[in-house]
């Protein structure tokens, strides 16, 4: 049902001072910024193997993320995980009682996407997402 870790989110306030982190400190490369507006939110990708590092920056105060990083601060948002399909995922999991947050949407970097809420996968919020569906 999973393939791999697709990428880990990490909500910072902002990407510009994270990059100094991630890319001065760590030696890591940005292959691109996306702003998904449906979500409030710009999204800096930085590859590490297989997998990514999403840094997560709220576009303005009305985002749902922004809410979190008043609350929490910075930090590790999500963990996501790849899968052939989104959709036939969710329906696997839902055989166990773990209903998503949303239905699949559009998500960053063409993928369709859906949440596990942290309180059913012991505090983590679960991602899960693919390619080449459309919703």
């Amino acid at each position: 049902m999973l393939k791999k870790i697709d990428h880990v989110g990490i909500l910072v306030a902002s990407i510009p001072e994270a990059l100094k982190f991630y890319q001065g400190v760590l030696g890591l490369s940005v292959s691109g910024i996306e702003e998904v507006k449906g979500e409030g939110v710009r999204i800096a990708f930085l590859p590490v193997g297989e997998s990514k590092i999403e840094l997560l920056e709220p576009l303005d105060k009305e985002s749902p993320i922004y809410r979190t990083l008043e609350k929490r601060g910075e930090g590790l948002h999500h963990l996501a995980f790849e899968t052939d399909s989104t959709v036939d995922c969710l329906k696997g999991i839902s055989a166990f009682g773990v209903m998503p947050i949303n239905e699949v949407r559009q998500g960053a970097d063409g993928k369709e996407v859906a949440f596990l809420h942290p309180k059913q996968t012991h505090g983590v919020l679960v991602e899960l997402c693919s390619r080449g569906e459309r919703v």
